[in-house]
């Protein structure tokens, strides 16, 4: 499974950005899927999860109420929607498959990473 993430870039603080996951197989769409990121000098830390259906959602207390995790089975796609963005967001976001049909917060939870998108909120 090949992971795609695309819709990173410059924003000021307060804007908003939608990230975008493309899987290259039928796979995903019965796993859970999440998102993590890194910023520089800092460990990798979760960012939100879902379901195989979209049934379920988790997020990382810092990320409740601005950002909104979605997916399209029917597409392979799994979407971050970022709103109210702060500087300390900036990190590169990745997405990942889990083993399982529910996301997690555990990245050890997840077999398949993207390559990353590049996420920069200014002040």
């Amino acid at each position: 499974v090949q992971l795609q993430a695309c819709g990173g870039g410059l924003v000021q603080a307060g804007g908003s950005l939608r990230l975008s996951c493309a899987a290259s197989a039928r796979t995903s769409s019965n796993n859970g899927v999440g998102w993590f990121r890194q910023a520089p000098g800092k460990e990798r830390e979760f960012v939100a999860s879902i379901s195989w259906n979209g049934g379920a959602t988790n997020y990382a207390e810092s990320m409740k109420g601005r950002f909104t995790i979605s997916r399209d089975r029917t597409q392979n796609k799994v979407y971050l929607q970022m709103n109210s963005l702060k500087p300390e967001d900036t990190a590169v976001y990745y997405c990942a498959v889990s083993r399982y049909a529910y996301g997690s917060s555990q990245a050890a939870n997840y077999q398949y990473w993207g390559q990353g998108t590049l996420v920069t909120v200014s002040s």
